[in-house]
């Protein structure tokens, strides 16, 4: 019988921010301590999601609940 390997579909918010020396930082905001880096943005993108998986994966690991962002999250410029 084969074995199935389902992996639920989470959808997370990634901040990604021009970094200074070239690339970019990117954190998610619901996963404290989530950060990674990219020299493209497309490479940025990849990292995330590699860094959100590993996030999650040890918080399984650790027998700890994952977060889920809560709907209606807005990200917005503010000037002061």
């Amino acid at each position: 019988m084969k074995k199935s390997t389902r992996k639920d579909i989470r959808k997370y918010t990634a901040v990604f921010e021009p970094a200074l020396e070239g690339g970019y930082v990117v954190y998610v905001p619901s996963l404290p301590g989530c950060v990674t880096q990219g020299e493209t943005f497309e490479e940025a993108q990849m990292m995330v999601r590699d860094a959100i998986d590993g996030y999650i994966a040890v918080l399984k690991a650790d027998e700890e609940a994952v977060p889920i962002e809560r709907p209606g999250v807005v990200i917005s410029e503010v000037y002061c």
